[in-house]
């Protein structure tokens, strides 16, 4: 933990504070008059979408056109609107400390995933430790971090609503999930953490649970065509038939040859790791565990993401498909037999080798 937080260090400023981690780019920005009016870090090496989300976060509730014109796809960052908001009352309204606020917010998040994960996976051993790091240290979730995406607090709403359904409070989960789909609509799959009903209060109390999920988002949704009318729907992630988007995705990125040798090994790991995770979620089947069914969720989508959602260089796979790597590690602690443990954990974990040179942050300089 130390040495992620020097890492995080490295990525302050003085006079732009921790805005590095937002990604803004130095080659034709696109930013409205609120942001330049507030100093902050450009970029020259990363540039990503945590720098719309930030800019959102200054008008959270779609008043300034300003902040509209300055991106890409507004309806679509608008329907993300839940760490814009967090952001905004993490800053009290002031644009300068909302910006640090939204640099910040996964870093925080990270350290609570790291108390979090404590519950299932205890780092007193050599075993839990890796399994403790994997996850810590994934490529998606620093990923999340080094560009203040959203995925990361995505994970730590995950991992309250997994514990909320284990400690028998369905219907709380069922509210964080809702509140979660704010953030990202693909955390609609955490609902699948509710019990498997077995009685008539059991189906009554999963029909109360399953309007708790989808209410904050409709409602956030009819605001949405107040102001942008029919376009709500647009940058919508897009899915396609069983398995083509990833051969289709997997193929191109494991065939640029030795001229980008670096870039096809790094490929080549995060689709080993995810093709292990998804196999050994799906050969596990552990059915009353509610980590198994979100991790199922999640492995079901991967085989219908779109080519661009799926090739590794882009950096979305590993942090969409962050549910899949907690569950695998954490039902992965379960396995009793120390060679198979090594050698799953080896195939399902390999991502962490290009994890290493995610910047800004990376586990070490």
């Amino acid at each position: 933990m130390l040495l992620f937080l020097a890492a995080v260090a490295r990525s302050y400023h003085p006079g732009t504070g921790f805005t590095a981690l937002i990604g803004f780019p130095t080659t034709a920005p696109n930013e409205s008059p609120a942001l330049q009016a507030i100093p902050h870090f450009r970029s020259s090496l990363v540039s990503y979408d945590g720098q719309f989300y930030a800019q959102r976060a200054l008008d959270p509730l779609l008043r300034d056109p300003g902040i509209d014109h300055a991106m890409d796809l507004a309806p679509f960052r608008a329907r993300r609107i839940l760490f814009s908001w967090t952001a905004y009352l993490l800053g009290m309204g002031r644009p300068a400390w909302i910006l640090e606020a939204y640099a910040l917010q996964n870093v925080f998040c990270w350290l609570i995933i790291a108390a979090l994960l404590t519950r299932w996976l205890s780092p007193v051993s050599a075993r839990g430790l890796a399994l403790w790091y994997a996850v810590l240290f994934s490529h998606g979730l620093l990923w999340s971090v080094g560009l203040a995406l959203l995925d990361g607090p995505s994970l730590m709403l995950t991992m309250c609503a997994i514990i909320a359904v284990e400690r028998h409070h369905p219907i709380f989960s069922a509210g964080i999930v809702g509140v979660a789909a704010l953030g990202r609509e693909t955390n609609l799959l955490v609902a699948m953490a509710q019990p498997i009903p077995k009685d008539l209060r059991g189906w009554l109390r999963l029909a109360v649970s399953a309007v708790l999920v989808v209410l904050p988002l409709l409602i956030w949704m009819d605001y949405l065509r107040s102001v942008y009318r029919s376009t709500t729907l647009v940058g919508t992630d897009s899915f396609v038939w069983l398995g083509t988007g990833l051969a289709a995705a997997w193929r191109d990125a494991l065939s640029p040859g030795m001229s980008r040798f670096a870039e096809t090994v790094a490929s080549a790991c995060i689709i080993v790791s995810l093709a292990a995770q998804a196999l050994f979620i799906f050969l596990r089947r552990e059915y009353e565990s509610p980590w198994w069914r979100v991790a199922c969720a999640y492995a079901v989508m991967l085989l219908f993401l779109d080519p661009v959602l799926a090739h590794p260089q882009t950096g979305a796979i590993t942090r969409v498909m962050l549910p899949l790597t907690v569950g695998f590690n954490v039902l992965l602690a379960n396995e009793p037999r120390p060679a198979r443990f090594w050698l799953w954990f080896a195939m399902g974990n390999v991502h962490l080798l290009p994890a290493f040179h995610v910047l800004p942050i990376a586990p070490w300089p």
